[in-house]
């Protein structure tokens, strides 16, 4: 059981780790039309886009990400619980 928690929360923390690129990809110019802002993007924006529907940005500020990385951390202890219980 613990095996597959591990795999799980590895899964959540590289996609958090996918996010976070793709967030730093938005500072510098064209970084998301290479093939790897694309690959993100296909992986990222189905995830943001919910977010991004309930919090509208501030400006030029998008804080959605930060309520996207959020529920991602609250689903990981979630598991975790979870997995402590069984």
């Amino acid at each position: 059981m613990n095996f597959l928690l591990e795999i799980l929360l590895t899964l959540i923390s590289l996609y958090q780790w996918a996010l976070i690129i793709y967030i730093f990809m938005s500072w510098f110019p064209n970084a998301r039309g290479t093939a790897i802002g694309q690959f993100l993007g296909r992986i990222c924006e189905p995830y943001l886009e919910p977010f991004r529907k309930i919090i509208p940005p501030l400006g030029m500020i998008d804080i959605s990400p930060i309520v996207a990385f959020m529920v991602l951390r609250f689903a990981g202890m979630g598991l975790a619980q979870l997995f402590a219980w069984f």
